[in-house]
């Protein structure tokens, strides 16, 4: 559910910084892919069992974004294993489990 609150609020911007009339359509075609892709993509919430791993890596200090350690903590909470690109930061994250699949 965050990483779908992350790329929303991306595509947003991109949207707002849309000027003319063919800038928008590009936009809003985006959108509505992002929008069909996330119709289809099962989505974890971010719910209390997430909320209290989030506070108890807080007190671990692990030292990754806010929106990233809301990720980890659904994917702790599920007992599922994440999918990132970003592997430098989610690997600070004990029994995280994280692949590449762009490597």
């Amino acid at each position: 559910m965050v990483s779908y609150e992350e790329q929303t609020r991306g595509w947003l911007s991109f949207m707002a910084k849309a000027r003319s009339l063919e800038e928008q359509v590009t936009a809003y075609g985006y959108l509505q892919q992002h929008l069909q892709i996330f119709c289809v993509v099962p989505l974890f919430a971010f719910d209390s069992a997430a909320a209290t791993i989030v506070r108890q890596l807080q007190q671990q200090r692990i030292r990754i974004g806010t929106m990233d350690l809301k990720i980890a903590s659904i994917a702790l909470a599920q007992d599922a294993t994440l999918l990132s690109r970003n592997v430098t930061d989610f690997q600070k994250v004990p029994g995280l489990r994280i692949e590449d699949w762009t490597a």
